[in-house]
């Protein structure tokens, strides 16, 4: 086994501004944050805001810490996810997201 550290793998900020992205593990080796096959990163959310586009990229969230997340757009109604759900998993979108797909606390009002 081999312990991958947070600290040794490059962040970077969302274009949104809403929080911050670090990649863990990506294929091929070097690829950029449009052109992957594979990648494995955990994310800081630091704000509520519009959920990230990835199309054509099917995706799995599980939350490591803090309260979790809302999510709202993406399926039939609003997805709860703490540290005690299972992984979310959700297709490939095929065009941009409606305005209303946001990620937010479950503690925002």
């Amino acid at each position: 086994m081999r312990i991958l550290r947070a600290s040794s793998h490059r962040t970077m900020p969302w274009k949104n501004g809403g929080g911050s992205t670090t990649e863990i593990a990506v294929a091929p080796d070097g690829a950029g944050i449009d052109a992957f096959d594979w990648r494995i990163s955990m994310a800081v959310v630091a704000a509520d805001g519009p959920f990230s586009e990835f199309p054509g990229v099917d995706r799995t969230l599980s939350i490591l810490d803090g309260a979790g997340l809302v999510l709202r757009g993406i399926g039939a109604g609003p997805v709860r996810l703490d540290r005690t759900t299972a992984p979310f998993a959700f297709p490939p979108t095929r065009r941009s997201r409606p305005a209303s797909s946001t990620a937010r606390s479950p503690t925002s009002t």
